[in-house]
């Protein structure tokens, strides 16, 4: 095997392997991680075969001797297609291990990929993790709504959507980022002291690149924005990115029509909907009253798990 360490002139060779992975996810197109700027020193990774053929990548950036799999991405780890096997994987590891300690670098802090995200099984990486001694170091506890198997609302969700239903919201798909942008930071910052993680020429520069992918939905009453969300689609899964509830839309149900209707109509084609993850300080704080928001919409737990892979 041989590794490559990505430049520009791989980002075709990288965009037409990631588009038949079986673990594939836009965050991984290499325009969506060019977002990220000079942020992040990247280091990601390219594993070609005997052969020279191309068998896996791997989204990365390196900060103090230390491989991050990627630190601004929410997933990460190795991305293979249909030929990945369990022997190979176990390959790979040596093979990279080698390469890394050849550049003076000392661990991995590797973030796995949810299997709600894989498009077919891809947990190679876990067992060559296992096989590699490495240390699970954080566990974040996400809440996913199976589409084709859909637990029942709670009562109280159950009657709060039903008073909605007679307030005669308006939902619409819509491109007025700058209006929930600032609903959404005057939400967060009256009730978090917190902001986005992306800015708004963020967003909307991301927007541009992925549109079938990043889609804003908001809840109007009288052509009033009163809440709003920002999904991430994937092929059979949606992401809750972002949402926004004003202080009148709190008070009649505004969110709650808009998840359901997200739920119900906007993905119900998906295998999956995924609320995110409810927790602080590396995962060993459970925001009660965050993560019981999700159940109440028959949302259940899936773990999304960081591991150090020591190589020194």
């Amino acid at each position: 095997m041989t590794i490559k360490q990505y430049n520009e002139s791989l980002k075709n060779s990288w965009n037409d392997f990631l588009s038949n992975a079986k673990n594939y996810h836009f965050f991984f197109h290499r325009d969506y991680l060019a977002y990220h700027g000079n942020r992040f020193k990247d280091f990601s990774l390219l594993i070609y075969d005997t052969k020279g053929k191309l068998i896996a990548l791997l989204p990365a950036n390196i900060n103090n001797n230390i491989l991050y799999s990627h630190q601004g991405l929410t997933y990460g780890g190795f991305i293979v297609n249909d030929n990945m096997k369990a022997e190979i994987m176990l390959e790979i590891f040596e093979t990279v291990k080698n390469f890394l300690i050849e550049r003076k670098i000392q661990k991995v802090i590797y973030k796995t990929i949810p299997y709600i995200h894989h498009l077919k099984p891809a947990e190679e990486d876990l067992y060559a993790l296992f096989i590699q001694n490495a240390t699970l170091i954080q566990r974040d506890i996400g809440a996913v709504v199976n589409l084709g198997k859909p637990l029942k609302y709670s009562n109280g969700r159950k009657w709060s959507l039903k008073k909605a239903k007679n307030e005669g919201f308006v939902i619409e798909e819509s491109q007025d980022f700058a209006s929930f942008w600032t609903l959404l930071e005057e939400i967060l910052k009256q009730q978090h002291d917190s902001e986005p993680v992306h800015s708004i020429e963020e967003i909307k520069h991301l927007n541009r690149l992925f549109p079938k992918n990043i889609r804003l939905f908001l809840t109007k009453k009288e052509d009033k924005i009163l809440a709003g969300g920002i999904i991430f689609d994937n092929p059979e899964i949606t992401h809750l990115q972002y949402v926004a509830n004003s202080n009148e839309g709190r008070q009649i149900g505004a969110l709650d029509f808009l998840i359901d209707h997200l739920i119900r109509e906007t993905c119900k084609d998906k295998k999956y909907f995924d609320f995110g993850t409810s927790n602080e300080e590396n995962g060993r704080v459970l925001n009660m009253g965050l993560i019981d928001q999700k159940e109440r919409f028959g949302a259940r737990a899936v773990t999304n798990d960081r591991y150090v892979w020591d190589i020194s």
